[in-house]
């Protein structure tokens, strides 16, 4: 029986286990790869107190460190299911089952995908959703980002390094990315835009080879050659496994209050999957301390 599980070790799960277990919780950390999550995609990370630029696996170990001294103990696994009975909760994974007092949700979010054929056919052959992990195999060629954030900016920016050229694609003539992203991606002689328009199909044999692009003001549908199409168009929630609790909004992000607190007693969720308005690194690791210190009070009031 633990204190409390927490299921996702990315910045907002690896806070809330460094709280609980500094509250002498007996703590697992549940995680079906890597701690760090979508850390581990990022190759600088400039808005972090307290560097002025960090790689996101650097900080990634930095924050996992502290637990094993602390005792949290690292399970390796995929969360399907869990379960409420009243004072303990069930957590079920593709091979085990878990008990405990309070749980924690921290499974972060998911790259969309375009939905558009040639995508899924041409995943990792040509297709991407990390830079960070794939830049490198694309060495001197034109690549197209989709999407117009801070991560379709950022990305893009960090493949100037290897491509020839870099196209940023956004269905919307302005770009919604933070104005010194913007001013950096203008300010760069290999990024070139594409604006008011969607990709309607990546085509290729046996790898991306081209990319037809539809303006959605003229309709005009026209192709262009690409070795690389990189994916940018927004984020789903890794929450499929808490669907019974019924803990969702209408799209799948968790509902909580301010002490991340679910509709379910003794159940918290913490970071990019929850119902929130700004998902960084510093507001998971908010999210994470505040659950951390809550699973805590919550099973001092229910002993």
């Amino acid at each position: 029986m633990y204190d409390t599980i927490i299921i996702g070790a990315g910045p907002a799960g690896m806070t809330a286990a460094l709280y609980a277990a500094r509250s002498n919780l007996k703590v697992a950390l549940i995680e079906g790869g890597l701690p760090g999550g979508q850390m581990n995609n990022t190759s600088d990370i400039e808005n972090y107190p307290g560097y002025a630029n960090i790689s996101g696996p650097e900080l990634a170990e930095k924050m996992f460190e502290p637990l094993e001294n602390l005792g949290v103990e690292h399970l390796y696994g995929f969360v399907k299911n869990i379960e409420s009975h009243g004072d303990v909760k069930k957590v079920i994974t593709d091979d085990q089952e878990f008990e405990t007092r309070t749980v924690i949700v921290a499974t972060g979010s998911k790259h969309r995908l375009l939905g558009v054929p040639g995508e899924e056919e041409l995943n990792s052959r040509g297709v991407s959703y990390c830079a960070v992990c794939d830049g490198a195999f694309f060495r001197d060629q034109d690549l197209l980002v989709v999407g117009g954030g801070d991560s379709a900016v950022e990305e893009a920016i960090f493949l100037t390094q290897f491509a020839k050229s870099v196209t940023i694609v956004h269905r919307r003539d302005e770009l919604r990315a933070q104005k010194v992203l913007q001013d950096r991606a203008f300010a760069n002689d290999k990024i070139k835009f594409i604006w008011d328009s969607v990709v309607k199909e990546i085509k290729g044999e046996n790898r991306v080879e081209s990319v037809m692009i539809e303006n959605v003001k003229t309709h005009q549908v026209t192709e262009h050659a690409f070795g690389g199409v990189f994916i940018y168009v927004g984020l789903d929630p890794v929450s499929e496994f808490t669907k019974d609790l019924q803990i969702q909004d209408e799209s799948g992000w968790i509902m909580t209050d301010t002490h991340m607190k679910t509709a379910v007693d003794g159940i918290f969720a913490v970071g990019d999957v929850r119902q929130k308005d700004l998902r960084q690194i510093t507001t998971a690791v908010g999210d994470g301390a505040i659950a951390g210190q809550e699973a805590y009070k919550f099973i001092t009031e229910h002993s």
